[in-house]
């Protein structure tokens, strides 16, 4: 009996790199991980990509398939596949270090110039803060809380593409949760760094960052809070020259 195969073009190189053509056994429930795994393992071991988790938790695998950003461990062949073709690249916005692996470190520097770490004003001495699960705030801040960073909404931001300074949704989503978060310090500093040029207004509502978020979080919801947020802040002179 005929092995039913899958023709798989996967990007080699850097920046100026090329699509290569694999042949790869068509199996059951076959995730978009398995075939790239099997490139390596079985056909070219130069072939260089990332994953660890296997199973939706960590982000690392995420690459562009058949011009989409997606978790490779949770995506089947047979929901994105296109006839017996399938493309895949690396994430979109972010520089390639090689083949399917990009370098993050820009998606981070914007997370940190978005203000994203916690500042509190306790110590390890301090009895455990209480926040009652029920609060408006509380409830702002759990509905963008669950991000892993994996980058797929950044590279599928239109804005980030045409404005490389823009911070990105994740990096604004995760400046929202802390805004909402009572325990946090750092709220002015923050809307003051999230409300320039390069931030929360420059978003333009697309929803790509929405729509193909694999956790199924808004991060055109907080950046719209973000927005809100900042211009209250303006209006009441918080901002100041931060």
């Amino acid at each position: 009996m005929a092995v039913s195969t899958l023709r798989v073009s996967v990007w080699r190189g850097t920046e100026s790199g090329h699509l290569q053509t694999f042949e790869v056994p068509r199996l059951e429930s076959q995730t978009v991980l398995d075939v790239v795994t099997h490139i390596q393992r079985s056909l070219d071991p130069t072939l260089s990509y990332r994953f660890a988790c296997r199973v939706g938790m960590c982000g690392s695998c995420a690459m562009t398939v058949n011009g989409r950003a997606r978790w490779t461990c949770r995506t089947h062949v047979s929901e994105v596949m296109r006839g017996e073709a399938l493309e895949v690249r690396p994430l979109s916005n972010l520089p390639v270090i090689k083949d399917l692996v990009t370098d993050m470190t820009p998606f981070f520097d914007k997370w940190a110039q978005a203000r994203g770490s916690f500042q509190g004003a306790t110590t390890r001495r301090d009895d455990f803060a209480r926040v009652s699960p029920e609060t408006p705030e509380r409830r702002l801040a759990d509905a963008g809380i669950e991000c892993i960073g994996c980058g797929v909404c950044y590279s599928s931001c239109d804005v980030v593409a045409w404005n490389a300074d823009y911070l990105g949704p994740a990096a604004l989503n995760r400046a929202w949760t802390l805004v909402n978060d009572v325990r946090d310090t750092d709220r002015r500093s923050r809307l003051a760094a999230v409300a320039g040029d390069a931030g929360c207004h420059a978003c333009h509502t697309h929803m790509s960052c929405t729509e193909r978020c694999p956790k199924k979080l808004s991060p055109t919801a907080s950046i719209a809070g973000l927005k809100r947020a900042a211009m209250m802040a303006a209006l009441k002179g918080e901002l100041g020259d931060e």
